[in-house]
C-alpha cells in the first residue's frame, strides 16, 4: 500500500484529489491537516465545489482560513459563498488583514450581510456560533407546503429537523414543528395542527453559548432558535454547540494546568508563541513560591533544632495541594454547570469544612501508622520523642488538608466574584498558597507540641 507524504502530494495533486475523492469528508479534513498549507490548498482547489464547500464546513479542518487565504480570489469566494455563515464567520474571525477584508468585500451582498451580522456578537455567545440557514414556513401554510418548501431548500439549510413557524405579517415565531410531526400530518392539515402545544425554547444572541448547550440537553434539542424581538435571526445547532463546548472546555484544561490558553493545534503553534504563553503562569507561579522559601528561613532556628522535621515537609505541602486541587477541581466543573451559584458559597464552605476535617484525620492516622511502624521496624530512628513527631505530623495534616480544602473551594468564587475566569484557579496556583501556608501551619503546630522537648 503506497504512503504518500507531503512532498508527494505536492508533486501530484490532481492524483492525490482524485485519491482522496471517495473518502468521507471527515477523513478527508484529517488527511489535509496532516499537510502543509500550500499542498492541502491545492489539493483544495481539485475537488468540486461542493465537495471543497462540505470539507471546509468540517470543524476538523484545521487552519481553514489559511487554507482558504491561500486560495486565489474568485475561488476562495466561490467556496466561501457556498459555506455555512457560521463557518464562514469563524474563518474570518482568524483570518489576518488585509486578506480578511478582501475577500469580505468580494462576497455577495446578502453573505456578506449574514457574516457581519455574526462577526459583530462577541465570542462564546449563542449569536456568534448561530448559523442564519434554516427552514421557516408561515403559519398559513398547510403540512403539504411545508413539506413542499423543504424538499426545495433543503440542501441549503443547516438542519431541516426543526421548522419554525412564523407570523407572516410579523414574522415573528410562534412555534417550532419536528420533521417527524410534520411527516406523521395529514398533508391538507394546517402546519400549526401538528405543532408542540407547549412555548417553543428559544434563546438570545447573548445567550452564553454553555448555557445554550444546557437548554439543548436539558430539552433534548436538535437546535436552538435564536430570537430577537420575537424574530428568529439564526439557530445554534448540537453540533455548533459541540464544538463550541469542546474548545471552551480545552481552554479551561489548560487554564487549569497553569498557561494561557493556546488559540491553535499544539502542533501549529511556533516556539514563541508557546513560550509566551506558558512563561507567564510559570513566572507567577515561581515568584509565589519564593514565599515557601521565606517561610522556611522565618522558621530557620527551629530546623535548626529539630531536623528531623524536614524529613516531613514534602509530605505536608503535597497534601495540601493536593486536597486545595481536588475541592478546586470539584468546584470549578460544578460552577460551570450552575450546579452551585456564587452565593451559595457558604453553603460549599460549610460542605468543604468537615469534609477536609475527615480527610486530615484520615491522613494523618496513615502519617503516624507510617512513623510508628518505621521506628518500631528499625528503619529509621525518630529519637526518643517519636511520638510526639507522629503526632506533630498527624496533627499538622488535619489542619492543612482542611485548609486546603477550604482554599481550593472559595478561591474560584473569589475569581468569578472579582470578573475572572475560574479555570484560573489553577492546580498550580491552588497548591502554591496551600505550599506557604503549609509551611506556617507546620512549625506552629511543631512549637506547640515539641516546645520543651526538641524546640
Amino acid at each position: 500500500m503506497q504512503d504518500n507524504t507531503p512532498s508527494e502530494v505536492l508533486l501530484d495533486p490532481v492524483m492525490s484529489a482524485a485519491d482522496l475523492a471517495h473518502e468521507h469528508v471527515a477523513d478527508i479534513a484529517e488527511a489535509l491537516n496532516a499537510m502543509p498549507t500550500e499542498a492541502a490548498a491545492e489539493i483544495l482547489q481539485h475537488f468540486p465545489i461542493e465537495q471543497a464547500v462540505e470539507v471546509l464546513d468540517q470543524p476538523e479542518l484545521e487552519s481553514a482560513d489559511e487554507l482558504i487565504a491561500t486560495l486565489p480570489d474568485d475561488h476562495a469566494t466561490a467556496l466561501l459563498t457556498g459555506m455555512s455563515a457560521d463557518r464562514v464567520a469563524g474563518v474570518f474571525r482568524r483570518m489576518e488583514e488585509p486578506r480578511r477584508s478582501t475577500l469580505i468585500e468580494r462576497l455577495d451582498p446578502e453573505t456578506k450581510h449574514a457574516v457581519k451580522r455574526l462577526l459583530a456578537y462577541p465570542p462564546g455567545t449563542a449569536g456568534s456560533i448561530m448559523t442564519t440557514e434554516f427552514v421557516s414556513a408561515p403559519k398559513t401554510w398547510t403540512v403539504g407546503q411545508t413539506l413542499d418548501h423543504i424538499r426545495r431548500v433543503e440542501r441549503t439549510r443547516e438542519t431541516v429537523y426543526a421548522i419554525y413557524v412564523l407570523d407572516p405579517r410579523t414574522h415573528k415565531l410562534v412555534q417550532t414543528v419536528s420533521l417527524r410531526r410534520l411527516i406523521a400530518g395529514e398533508p391538507g392539515a394546517p402546519v400549526l395542527s401538528v405543532a408542540s402545544p407547549r412555548r417553543p425554547v428559544t434563546v438570545s444572541p447573548q445567550t452564553d453559548q454553555e448555557d445554550v448547550a444546557r437548554l439543548i440537553s436539558k430539552y433534548d434539542l436538535l437546535a436552538v432558535p435564536v430570537v430577537e424581538r420575537g424574530r428568529v435571526i439564526g439557530i445554534v445547532t448540537v453540533d455548533d454547540v459541540i464544538d463550541a463546548i469542546v474548545r471552551e472546555s480545552t481552554e479551561d484544561v489548560q487554564k487549569f494546568g497553569g498557561m494561557e490558553a493556546l488559540t491553535e493545534p499544539y502542533m501549529q503553534i511556533g516556539f514563541v508563541e508557546m513560550v509566551r504563553k506558558r512563561a507567564g503562569w510559570l513566572c507567577a507561579l515561581f515568584l509565589s513560591e519564593m514565599l515557601t522559601a521565606s517561610a522556611m528561613q522565618h522558621f530557620e532556628s527551629e530546623l535548626e533544632k529539630a531536623i528531623v522535621l524536614t524529613l516531613f515537609i514534602p509530605l505536608i505541602m503535597s497534601s495540601g495541594g493536593n486536597s486545595g486541587s481536588q475541592a478546586t477541581s470539584l468546584i470549578i466543573r460544578a460552577l460551570a454547570l450552575r450546579e452551585v451559584r456564587l452565593r451559595e458559597w457558604w453553603r460549599v464552605a460549610l460542605r468543604e469544612l468537615p469534609t477536609g476535617i475527615t480527610l486530615g484525620v484520615v491522613l494523618g492516622i496513615i502519617g503516624a501508622v507510617r512513623i510508628a511502624l518505621w521506628q518500631w521496624l528499625g528503619f529509621f530512628d525518630y529519637g526518643e520523642h517519636w511520638a510526639l513527631i507522629a503526632l506533630t505530623v498527624a496533627a499538622t495534616l488535619v489542619g492543612i488538608v482542611t485548609f486546603g480544602s477550604l482554599a481550593g473551594s472559595m478561591l474560584p468564587f473569589i475569581l468569578q466574584r472579582i470578573g475572572f475566569d475560574p479555570a484560573s484557579a489553577s492546580a498550580p496556583f491552588v497548591a502554591t498558597l496551600v505550599d506557604v501556608t503549609g509551611l506556617v501551619i507546620y512549625f506552629t503546630v511543631a512549637l506547640a507540641i515539641l516546645s520543651g522537648t526538641l524546640l
